[in-house]
């Protein structure tokens, strides 16, 4: 295999025969609506991006500069992640949603260049503060119908033109070994920790992913999850576009336009949280039912129950898959028919190797899901005691954090976290995150967040304060507060006002029980 083939760059590896193949499609709703972009297209705006960022930027980006970028999903989006990744610079995406502090943090922690927004973002926005604040680019994005990607410096006049190019310019040839992802996951110490991925690890998750669903160039994917996850990112676009098919990006998930859009784009499947899932069950049901190839469910588990209603209202096969950021998404997937799928389990390895151990690193029955291969991160950036704690030590496996076994027919099944992460709908939320931001909440002297069990979401945020000797606090106040500071889908839906949290015999605070004692059992 040449060097490309182990890079995102892989997804152009026909080009010469697929170059006018459709590769990216928006629709009606999305801005810009109805446009159709071939891998030959894909090509050409990612070295425009370069032009125009090199013109902003003096001079050619060195290799692995960091370029964090705030974009809904998108067209642009999705032009700015590859153009950044295939001119070996680092790729760091983040949700649109996340107030200035977060924003900060991750501007920081990720030592990022350059901040991209859209275009028409106005200084008051929470990523321009931030940026501002750290002393970061900020440059926006837009799109010109006839030329593509238009890049400017915000607040500094017109859009640039892109340097011309030069005959004797070498092309730039992104390496296996570069860092092509930086996103970062919430942990058990509140800190989320960076995860680096090269291209390696993504091009070997795209072809595990293609492998799993048999992907070809007639399938087409409906895209629903954010782009700046591995699961709407990897899992779905990337894995499609390396097997030469076609994706398409509407500017959001809308249950009321989704089946409308999904037939007139002609797709054959997509892949969603379970709570996307009972969203649709629960609108209207398109009549005929459109020929779906399979239905992918990851990033939560899914009800038997819903798998069950999912696949008796839209005649397909729905396979559960199991994955996280450290892995390039996908670890493990139940196959496509015949083969069996089977409820309640996250299916087989695929692509990885796949064992249980116990807390001295000795396989058991049950235990700690863990896992290692090419797809798998080296390890979480500048963080020497995170790394050795999730590695073992000699063999290198990655301990996923998730308790469970495999069955006699080699399916794994999952039977609990043993982190403390709150999974909200796919979205992973570090209690110690919330737990620090809650106690600085005017008058908070004590505050624990825990997960309650949740019908739509799988689990939801709620949180206990105590208020400090003196302080009237109440339920509005803490969630006010919580709305202005952290992402919304963060913000805890029930606050729990008390005189003192229970605690063990030694003093301690265990979530679970102070989960049971104000929400019940979970």
């Amino acid at each position: 295999m040449s060097t490309a083939e182990h890079t995102i760059a892989s997804i152009f590896r026909n080009i010469d025969t697929n170059g006018a193949d459709p590769a990216i499609l928006t629709t009606a709703s999305s801005n810009p609506k109805s446009t159709t972009l071939a891998y030959a297209d894909i090509k050409g705006q990612s070295e425009r991006f370069r032009r125009q960022a090199k013109t902003l930027f003096g001079s050619d980006i060195p290799t692995g500069t960091v370029i964090s970028s705030l974009l809904p999903n998108s067209l642009t989006c999705l032009l700015v992640f590859l153009a950044t990744t295939l001119q070996r610079l680092v790729a760091a995406p983040l949700n649109p949603a996340m107030k200035q502090s977060e924003i900060e943090f991750y501007l920081e922690d990720a030592s990022s260049k350059v901040l991209i927004v859209p275009e028409a973002t106005s200084e008051d926005n929470e990523g321009v503060r931030a940026a501002r604040k750290l002393g970061v680019v900020v440059w926006t994005v837009g799109w010109e119908s006839d030329a593509g990607l238009r890049l400017a410096v915000l607040g500094e006049g017109e859009p640039v033109e892109p340097v011309a190019f030069r005959s004797k310019d070498a092309a730039v040839e992104p390496q296996p070994e570069d860092v092509a992802l930086l996103l970062h996951t919430s942990g058990t110490t509140g800190r989320p920790k960076a995860v680096p991925l090269t291209h390696a690890n993504i091009a070997r998750s795209m072809l595990n992913i293609a492998n799993t669903y048999n992907l070809t160039k007639v399938d087409r994917s409906f895209i629903v999850m954010p782009l700046f996850h591995v699961h709407g990112l990897i899992g779905a676009t990337l894995s499609s576009l390396f097997a030469g098919g076609a994706i398409v990006v509407p500017s959001r998930f809308s249950a009321s336009h989704f089946w409308s859009e999904f037939i007139e784009t002609e797709c054959n499947w997509y892949s969603a949280v379970p709570t996307i899932h009972q969203i649709l069950l629960r609108h209207e049901i398109p009549s005929p039912v459109p020929k779906i190839r399979f239905i992918r469910s990851c990033s939560s588990a899914l009800a038997p129950t819903v798998m069950t209603e999912l696949e008796d209202k839209f005649n397909a096969p729905v396979l559960e898959a199991y994955a996280m950021t450290e892995a390039a998404h996908q670890m493990c997937s139940n196959p496509l028919p015949p083969a069996q799928h089977k409820s309640g389990s996250v299916g087989i390895p695929q692509g990885v190797e796949l064992t249980i151990l116990d807390d001295d690193g000795n396989e058991t029955h049950l235990g700690e899901v863990c896992i290692r291969g090419p797809n798998v991160t080296a390890g979480y950036l500048n963080n020497v005691e995170a790394n050795q704690k999730s590695f073992t030590k000699g063999s290198h496996w990655f301990r996923t954090g998730d308790q469970g076994f495999i069955d006699p027919d080699g399916y794994l099944v999952l039977t609990g976290r043993i982190k403390e992460l709150i999974n909200r709908g796919g979205e992973k939320i570090s209690p110690l995150e919330l737990d620090a931001m809650l106690l600085k909440c005017p008058g908070v002297g004590e505050a624990v967040s825990f997960a309650v069990s949740d019908e739509m979401y799988g689990q939801e945020v709620n949180a206990a304060v105590v208020p400090k000797a003196g302080a009237e606090v109440t339920e509005e106040q803490v969630r006010k507060f919580m709305l202005d500071n952290v992402a919304k889908f963060k913000v805890p839906k029930r606050v729990f006002i008390a005189g003192e949290l229970p605690r063990t015999a030694t003093g301690k605070i265990q979530r679970r029980v102070v989960a049971e004692h104000f929400a019940g059992p979970q």
